[in-house]
């Protein structure tokens, strides 16, 4: 199995890929090709075709959760030949406005829209996406340190309410070392993420994790975070996206990170 870093925040001084406040993956299993998220603009299908990767050859797209900065690549992935009946995976809370400082942050596609092309798949259950690929569905919270708060507002049924971003999700990846958790921007939790993907799989060995961890700054939390991550004996760490320097610096003296970056390949 190989994950690649088609969008992130930070790009590599010796490759000449596209970067912005954004998140894609395009995972590999095997003969099955998948699209977690799609960044925020078209930027994941240049550097696609820089990596020499055909997105015509993607059989199922993924969706974390409906921010803008991971939906908001869906318009000219839509205009793209070949990808007709296509899987889309995603909770079904996604769709529908999402505002916060007076800006859109929400899915620029409707539900509407995307079925007209797309086989969508809405679920808050867990998915199975391949062999060896889960979509974990909607993420109990399982740790008082990792609580939900809003970030803006959701129109749902007529009306808007605060955002606890119910449909924030990620994909488990099944190896036999163990999961391979695969992250997007953690509003649910990235501890509760992980113990989510241990339940609902049965396997409690987590061989490495990578996404953003939605952290900003030293906290109760992180120090709580990073407790977890040793208590689970996660060797293999990939933040990205929302984690900050200084989170990842913190980190670092208690868990060698591996750096992240636009075209990044990683062997599972």
């Amino acid at each position: 199995m190989r994950l690649t870093v088609l969008v992130d925040n930070n790009t590599y001084i010796n490759q000449y890929l596209l970067g912005e406040p954004a998140l894609s993956y395009y995972i590999e299993d095997e003969e099955e090709k998948i699209l977690l998220d799609a960044g925020y603009s078209d930027i994941f299908l240049s550097n696609a075709e820089k990596l020499q990767i055909d997105v015509s050859a993607i059989g199922t797209i993924v969706l974390s959760h409906g921010h803008s900065d991971h939906t908001g690549g869906l318009p000219f992935l839509f205009k793209q030949s070949g990808l007709d009946e296509v899987k889309l995976v995603a909770h079904p809370d996604m769709f529908g406005a999402k505002q916060a400082h007076h800006d859109q942050i929400g899915c620029p596609m409707t539900r509407k829209e995307l079925d007209r092309k797309f086989d969508l798949i809405l679920s808050k259950q867990p998915v199975i996406l391949s062999e060896h690929l889960l979509f974990l569905g909607e993420i109990p919270r399982y740790f008082d340190f990792e609580p939900r708060y809003a970030i803006g507002m959701a129109e749902k049924n007529g009306v808007w309410q605060e955002d606890l971003l119910l449909d924030d999700s990620a994909v488990a990846a099944i190896l036999e070392e163990g999961l391979f958790i695969i992250t997007s921007c953690s509003h649910s939790g990235i501890c509760s993420i992980i113990e989510h993907a241990k339940k609902v799989t049965g396997i409690n060995k987590i061989a490495g994790v990578i996404g953003g961890f939605h952290l900003f700054e030293e906290s109760e939390r992180l120090v709580k975070t990073i407790q977890y991550f040793k208590e689970n004996r996660i060797q293999r760490l990939y933040p990205c996206h929302c984690t900050s320097f200084a989170v990842k610096a913190v980190i670092h003296k208690e868990i060698p990170i591996q750096e992240v970056g636009v075209g990044l390949t990683i062997e599972l």
